[in-house]
């Protein structure tokens, strides 16, 4: 089992959401976010920049449904074809654990 977290802009959020269900990963947290970029170049000029809202995706998924997950969440969430670096990241993380409190399931079951 692993944790997904993916960070994305917040226009992309509808769109991911309809592309993770067609590939039946249904199952997420959303949270709204701010990341803190240092500085960016605007027409030719340094600017600092403050925060930047973001959405954070929370997944939990078992281990078929990782690389599908990430290869989903990468296609649609880009900005473009060449991309952004503010298009957001992605992170993998061991679960080691699940828990799902109502049914008193565990482990890959609790993820379903």
């Amino acid at each position: 089992m692993k944790l997904l977290i993916a960070v994305i802009q917040p226009q992309k959020l509808h769109a991911v959401r309809e592309a993770l269900a067609r590939i039946e990963v249904t199952r997420l947290s959303i949270s709204d976010a701010f990341t803190y970029g240092e500085m960016a170049f605007y027409d030719g000029l340094e600017k600092k920049m403050n925060l930047l809202r973001k959405v954070v995706l929370e997944i939990a998924v078992n281990e078929d449904f990782v690389e599908p997950t990430i290869e989903c969440i990468r296609q649609v969430a880009r900005t473009g074809p060449g991309g952004s670096d503010e298009d957001g990241k992605i992170f993998v993380m061991p679960l080691d654990r699940a828990v799902r409190i109502g049914e008193m399931v565990e482990g890959p079951g609790a993820i379903n």
